[in-house]
């Protein structure tokens, strides 16, 4: 939710942060088994026999830090790891920023405790800190138990926080990773949208996301913290292409008394959505959103 940082840095490191991630602690080949919800909807019931079931989620980890401001990453990933997920996007991940995560590479450090393969896709990239030779990197990431077969940062308009007089502009940060699920191969998209009042940027940056989305086939779903709720107009063009996997779901922020639902899992038409929950969770200022998927196999 919060605008703690932005990017002016331009560019696709998707090559370097793949080969970061294929380091990191193997996890199990298969798809974890979707918990379906009792009562949950049904939305756009796959065609044809056997889909496959694949568990997704969203999170704004707030850099580490808990609703009550304390930077706790073993609670952070306690939090993450009791979704049971197969593919868990997150927000407002710090990857060396700062004293205010302790210079910590929070993407490698809860994929290293989880077991989970990671992609880190920067907002901003900047020089370091005096007395410090690490980087500083801002952005979202994607932690799955699923192989990566490719990932991707693209660039999408942005109002950077970190430059005087800033205009809208492509930069970096929107997340794409292909994950195979017992041999059908689904794109996963975690996002971060614009925060400030003014929907303009929101509004150019969902044009910029479908376009991403149209250069790929296949089942997809987009997960993300939108900073507007689903029914604000700036975000009407995703519905139709995609769809709310949770039209009637809960609040997620702030965490401990959310009063709107801004935090969310879109999908494809190939995707059915089994059920949908918000974990209660004050290990961040936002709840993470875990929807059980169900995704339809291609024809022969």
């Amino acid at each position: 939710m919060t605008g703690t940082a932005r990017p002016t840095v331009r560019g696709v490191l998707a090559a370097l942060a793949l080969t970061a991630a294929a380091t990191l602690a193997a996890a199990s080949p298969g798809a974890a088994a979707a918990r379906p919800q009792t009562g949950a909807p049904q939305t756009g019931a796959p065609h044809g026999a056997s889909p496959v079931p694949l568990r997704v989620a969203t999170y704004n980890i707030h850099a580490g830090a808990g609703e009550d401001g304390v930077l706790d990453l073993d609670r952070t990933a306690r939090a993450i790891g009791a979704l049971h997920a197969d593919v868990i996007g997150l927000q407002e991940v710090d990857v060396r920023w700062g004293e205010r995560s302790a210079y910590t590479d929070e993407a490698r450090e809860l994929a290293r405790r989880l077991r989970m393969r990671v992609f880190f896709a920067p907002i901003y990239d900047l020089p370091a800190d005096p007395g410090h030779t690490a980087r500083r990197r801002f952005g979202v990431a994607v932690l799955s138990r699923l192989p990566l077969v490719s990932a991707e940062n693209h660039d999408i308009t942005r109002l950077s926080t970190q430059t005087p007089d800033p205009v809208p502009e492509p930069a970096p940060g929107f997340a794409e990773v292909a994950v195979r699920v017992r041999g059908v191969l689904v794109h996963v998209y975690t996002t971060h949208l614009d925060y400030r009042a003014d929907p303009s940027v929101r509004r150019a940056q969902v044009d910029d996301t479908l376009a991403v989305l149209a250069a790929d086939a296949g089942p997809k779903v987009l997960v993300g913290d939108f900073n507007a709720e689903p029914g604000a107009p700036e975000l009407a063009r995703l519905w139709g292409p995609l769809a709310d996997a949770a039209p009637q779901g809960g609040k997620t922020y702030p965490a401990g008394a959310p009063d709107r639902r801004i935090d969310a899992v879109a999908v494809s038409p190939e995707v059915a959505v089994a059920g949908v929950r918000e974990a209660v969770t004050t290990a961040s200022d936002h709840r993470p959103v875990v929807a059980d998927l169900l995704v339809r196999r291609p024809r022969p």
